[in-house]
């Protein structure tokens, strides 16, 4: 997949809700979502060196990270992804997992480890699986929010809105219903990320204008991780 624009911005409940509006009439709303959208959780995971939090604080240009992530807390849809992002520009690799997989690269259980690994010659789960053997990745937090998500083909665009980010140390409640998180974000404020490959059209760019958002350099796991007291651990690396 090549890589794509990806800008995000911090914005209100009055703002998110203006520009939402506007957005109605002039995109479409994802199709597999409801109508107050979904519920995503991603688990993420780090190396020994918590290598990909210290990138982001260090304000390093290409940076990866590697997560998994379920919808609406259904474990039969669940997605091992790989996303790299480079200065605005990013690209996503997806791959879909098992429960039984995911119990596995959870646990870090190397003899089931090679097991799949035997079974996933040539794609992300291979490459991930090794990035826990070699380089002991393994699951840090959950980062948790609610999106509605507008599509556009001319331009590949997608606009999405994420409300109420918050984010868990409880890594083994990945689909419980009762998972405890902390807000990582004040309240009221949200994220809106704007997604897409050469060109943003002049008609949706002109419905994003509100003349007081301003672009950020904004990442839900490095947040996760202050939120829920771990950020300490990277000074100095």
């Amino acid at each position: 997949m090549e890589y794509r624009n990806e800008l995000k911005f911090e914005l209100s409940d009055f703002d998110l809700l203006r520009i939402k509006n506007r957005l109605f009439p002039l995109m479409h709303a994802d199709s597999h979502q409801g109508p107050n959208g979904y519920l995503i959780r991603s688990l993420y995971f780090d190396d020994l060196y918590d290598s990909c939090t210290a990138e982001k604080e260090n304000g390093v240009l290409y940076r990866e990270k590697y997560r998994i992530r379920q919808y609406d807390n259904h474990p039969g849809y669940i997605r091992l992804e790989r996303k790299v992002r480079h200065g605005n520009m990013s690209r996503k690799t997806v791959q879909s997992v098992s429960l039984q997989d995911y119990q596995s690269l959870l646990s870090g259980n190397i003899d089931r480890l090679h097991v799949i690994l035997s079974q996933n010659r040539g794609g992300l789960l291979e490459e991930f699986i090794l990035k826990i053997i070699a380089e002991k990745f393994t699951p840090k937090c959950i980062v948790q929010y609610e999106r509605f998500a507008f599509t556009e083909n001319m331009g590949n665009v997608r606009i999405t809105f994420d409300r109420n980010i918050s984010g868990s140390s409880q890594i083994d409640h990945f689909f419980n219903a009762d998972l405890f998180t902390v807000p990582i974000m004040a309240q009221n404020r949200h994220i809106l990320e704007i997604k897409y490959d050469e060109l943003l059209p002049h008609h949706i760019l002109q419905a994003l204008d509100l003349g007081n958002l301003r672009r950020q350099s904004f990442s839900k796991y490095y947040m996760t991780r202050a939120a829920i007291g771990q950020k300490e651990i990277y000074h100095g690396i």
